[in-house]
């Protein structure tokens, strides 16, 4: 397997990629790129690649409100699943949320997308809530890491 390249997105070519693979994974909650420049500001974002193709992303969204509580959500394009890449970018946030000082892990995946609730279970995530947003059909599913 080669090694990814694994980079904050801190231009705007790097975080159009960013923002093209979360628009890509989770289409119901497609953002804006400055959208994606808020995200930046307040969440820690990666985006990976194999040699110059465009792999995935992650997200880690630190703890909120005096909680321990840190999201770590990592995405990989289709095409480039089951090849190791998700394991790579889930250890990398997983690792991040420890330096946060998570004590709780969470997660939130589109209920749609099978591979990504497959591979958070086969993780140790359970899922705590499955929901639509105010106004919206489109079901989410909350999960912990036990």
């Amino acid at each position: 397997m080669s090694t990814l390249r694994i980079e904050q997105p801190d231009d705007e070519s790097r975080l159009k990629d960013w923002q093209y693979v979360h628009n890509v994974i989770v289409p119901p909650a497609a953002m804006s790129l400055d959208d994606a420049r808020e995200r930046a500001r307040r969440y820690r974002l990666e985006v990976a690649y194999l040699g110059d193709v465009l792999v995935g992303c992650t997200t880690v969204r630190p703890p909120a409100d005096d909680t321990a509580t840190v999201t770590v959500i990592a995405r990989v394009l289709a095409e480039h699943r089951g090849q190791g890449f998700g394991e790579e970018l889930y250890g990398r946030g997983l690792s991040q949320a420890r330096e946060l000082g998570a004590e709780v892990i969470e997660t939130c995946i589109l209920a749609s997308n099978e591979d990504g609730l497959r591979f958070a279970e086969k993780h140790g995530f359970v899922e705590i809530e499955r929901y639509s947003l105010p106004g919206e059909t489109v079901r989410w599913i909350d999960l912990r890491l036990t």
